[in-house]
């Protein structure tokens, strides 16, 4: 009824304030519309309008000359409908905008120059934060922060895109559509087994920051594999907080929320997912909030809960179900472009499988950002004490195309044999000492992608501990694709992520300094698509 009553008054002010807005209809044949967009040309508000049932809204940068590149919108669940689209301003884009049932440069989709080739990136776009990490009826889902219409931020929906084997993604349709209420901020989604909330058993249900004159928590719910959302007539059922976390506390029963407000994570409880009581908060955090139990060197009988923020940061201690209370922290395990991470909900095989946001930029591509390759988080025994680490799933295996080994040679020899290798998407392992001197960097196309400082005890400028004082010897995992490098020092005691730079010359992967390679293997990768 709310939408329904929205969009009634959204038409009768379209035709008695904006009694010259530019309107444009369809109807509906094909699986896309396609739209021009040029980044030199103002935003301007579009409405789109299916009778009173649907209503949705954007600001997008539509082409008066000719386009940068184009987007799409999915119509397919509306075909043999009117649909209308309203517009701010006249330009000539509008009679551009077309129906196909491919979207506007199918034919390089994935091939793009600087397309990653072992991430997931947007088919077009802009992504940050992932969201609702969810594994059900064998899938892995993934939502995220998502931008149709631009490359840059704004208009915040949620994408979605699924995976058997956290490799091979499929790109679905927008999960999630700014409303009445706001755009669609970051959340996370659950699989109600029990059917608490009265939506039926194994309903996937989303969490969610509308962002309106004001932040509220929302809920929006899916009978269908996630492949269509029905928000929840009671909305909004929280605020102004933001960033729901939920998850299932199986010792009460409870359905725990953590949420981000001013400078901490406010904990709730829940036993329908509708109505939450307040519990909590723990202070030192910054939006973002993830929060998991995980065993200590995989004893299962000493377990310690985790609860980090959107850089990273970490605390270790223990959890009742209603207090966090810290004991150790607060650490970081990653440095560089990762940001807003989160981790899976019901993963299959009881790992803590984490999905961070890249924050790397893809210049000239009609797509920009991209998420870090899936890892898993665990907590292990450290001569500092107990610490998490970060390791690229197992999975990454299932793409080795050609592997390459060493063992127990010089830098310089083993430079000499890199020569041969030209792939541009590598998975490197590692184990290297440095004989003499402070250094040592691993350099890719020219430039030092990994290195460390042994005078300021830094790798890419992250302060870092070595495991035996006085030996200067690392183990280090690599990933490298087209526009990004991920390093797991120390079997991903620390989880380094960058951008690469400018290549400065056509040189692949190349060590430099007085080193000894114990060991490494290097496999070039076989693409996702």
């Amino acid at each position: 009824m709310k939408k329904k009553v929205f969009a009634a008054a959204f038409i009768a002010l379209c035709m008695n304030v904006f009694g010259q807005s530019i309107t444009k209809e369809f109807r509906i044949e094909k699986q896309y519309l396609n739209i021009p967009v040029d980044m030199q040309q103002e935003r301007q508000k579009v409405h789109f309008l299916l009778g009173q049932d649907t209503l949705t809204y954007s600001v997008i940068r539509i082409a008066d000359k000719e386009p940068d590149y184009w987007v799409f919108k999915d119509v397919s669940a509306y075909k043999g409908k009117k649909l209308i689209l309203t517009f701010t301003e006249q330009v000539a884009g509008i009679g551009k905008i077309y129906q196909s049932d491919e979207i506007a440069g199918a034919d390089s989709l994935y091939n793009e120059k600087l397309r990653p080739q072992i991430h997931y990136t947007t088919q077009r776009g802009w992504n940050n934060d992932p969201n609702g990490l969810v594994y059900h009826d064998g899938e892995y889902h993934l939502f995220y922060q998502h931008n149709p219409y631009e490359t840059n931020w704004e208009n915040m929906h949620w994408g979605h895109a699924v995976s058997k084997d956290l490799l091979h993604w499929e790109e679905l349709p927008v999960a999630l559509f700014p409303d009445e209420f706001g755009t669609m901020f970051s959340g996370s989604a659950v699989i109600d087994k029990n059917n608490t909330a009265g939506w039926g058993k194994n309903t996937m249900v989303a969490f969610y920051t509308a962002a309106g004159k004001k932040m509220t928590q929302n809920v929006a719910y899916s009978t269908d594999r996630g492949r269509t959302f029905r928000k929840y007539e009671g909305n909004p059922i929280l605020g102004p907080d933001r960033d729901p976390k939920v998850f299932w506390y199986e010792p009460t029963k409870t359905w725990v929320m953590v949420l981000y407000n001013d400078n901490f994570f406010a904990i709730y409880n829940s036993k329908a997912l509708k109505k939450w009581e307040y519990k909590s908060q723990v202070k030192g955090f910054f939006e973002c909030p993830e929060f998991f139990e995980l065993p200590v060197d995989g004893n299962e009988n000493n377990k310690k809960w985790v609860m980090y923020g959107a850089s990273g940061t970490y605390m270790i201690g223990k959890f009742n179900g209603e207090t966090f209370i810290p004991e150790h922290g607060k650490y970081y395990y990653s440095w560089g472009s990762q940001y807003a991470a989160q981790t899976y909900n019901n993963e299959p095989n009881g790992r803590r499988i984490q999905i961070g946001w890249g924050r790397v930029e893809q210049p000239g591509m009609p797509f920009n950002q991209m998420m870090l390759f899936p890892c898993e988080l665990t907590l292990r025994s450290t001569p500092e004490g107990v610490r998490m680490f970060c390791n690229p799933v197992d999975e990454i295996n299932k793409l080795h195309k050609k592997t390459y080994s060493w063992k127990n040679i010089t830098g310089e020899e083993l430079n000499d044999k890199l020569k041969a290798i030209s792939s541009d998407l590598l998975h490197v392992k590692m184990d290297v000492e440095i004989l003499h001197g402070l250094g040592l960097e691993i350099h890719y196309r020219g430039n030092p992608v990994i290195y460390y400082d042994g005078n300021f005890n830094r790798f890419n400028g992250a302060p870092y501990i070595c495991e035996t004082p006085g030996r200067f010897r690392f183990s280090i995992e690599m990933l490298i694709d087209k526009t990004s490098v991920e390093g797991y020092v120390d079997s991903g005691k620390l989880f380094i992520s960058e951008g690469l730079k400018k290549a400065k010359s056509g040189d692949g992967l190349r060590l430099m300094g007085d080193l000894k390679i114990h060991s490494l293997e290097l496999n070039e990768l076989e693409s996702i698509y």
